[in-house]
């Protein structure tokens, strides 16, 4: 049998040595790597939990908290006397489309579109650009739903429009009650000082529009208005 060279063995021990070191290396490396990739993860996870632990915990504090206590008190909201009108429109359907002028701003009554509002597009609050057209809202009306406007001046973020999103979150139970916008195309502003406007269809018998133009958003006006026009005053109670 042929003598092993002791260079041979001494080369392949540091080559071994070597083959062992890089191992070493590319398993640290590794580790860091999914180290690295497990602190990202975690850091997009916490990032996107600790928002919606405190949605939810805002959530939780405004269903724990009266109606008449969001936004600003009455005597803080400035609105004027509530306003009422004589009634018309009932069951006056308008082709789908067809625009149709309102004397007052926001209406209360009138004709309107056949297509009322149905099942998931209705929610307690809507922006500017995902409001249901006006003709239809109106239809909603004539079906007992009570509508609290905001006009334009009400810009997403600041205080007032966050109190609207504060009563939404606290009437969620409630579909007949919806926060709507009131856009510069629709019509005329509303009265000077006023940028909030709560409007209701009475019925079926001497049926009536009626308003209440406030200048800013007041849990404690609509928590009057809500349970003085309920759903089944309306010239169509009943229906969605």
């Amino acid at each position: 049998m042929a003598k092993k060279n002791p260079k041979d063995i001494e080369r392949r021990a540091l080559v071994e040595k070597m083959r062992q070191e890089q191992a070493r290396k590319e398993k640290r490396r590794s580790l860091l790597i999914l180290g690295g990739c497990i602190v990202v993860v975690l850091g997009l996870l916490t990032a996107a939990l600790i928002p919606y632990l405190k949605d939810q915990a805002d959530k939780k504090e405004i269903k724990n908290t009266e109606l008449a206590k969001l936004g600003v008190s009455r005597s803080a909201a400035d609105c004027d006397p509530i306003k009422t009108e004589s009634a018309e429109g009932s069951g006056d359907h308008k082709a789908t489309g067809t625009s149709i002028p309102y004397d007052e701003a926001p209406p209360a009554f009138g004709p309107h579109w056949p297509n009322f509002l149905q099942g998931s597009e209705i929610r307690n609050m809507y922006t500017p650009e995902d409001r249901p057209e006006l003709e239809r809202m109106v239809h909603s009306l004539e079906h007992g739903h009570t509508f609290l406007w905001y006009d334009d001046t009400i810009k997403a973020g600041s205080q007032e429009y966050k109190d609207l999103e504060a009563m939404a979150t606290k009437l969620a139970d409630n579909p007949w009650f919806n926060i709507v916008p009131w856009k510069s195309s629709d019509g005329d502003p509303f009265p000077e000082g006023k940028h909030v406007a709560l409007t209701h269809w009475t019925g079926p018998d001497k049926q009536t529009g009626v308003w209440e133009y406030c200048g800013k958003p007041s849990g404690e006006v609509v928590a009057e208005f809500d349970e003085k026009y309920t759903k089944d005053n309306a010239p169509e109670p009943g229906a969605p």
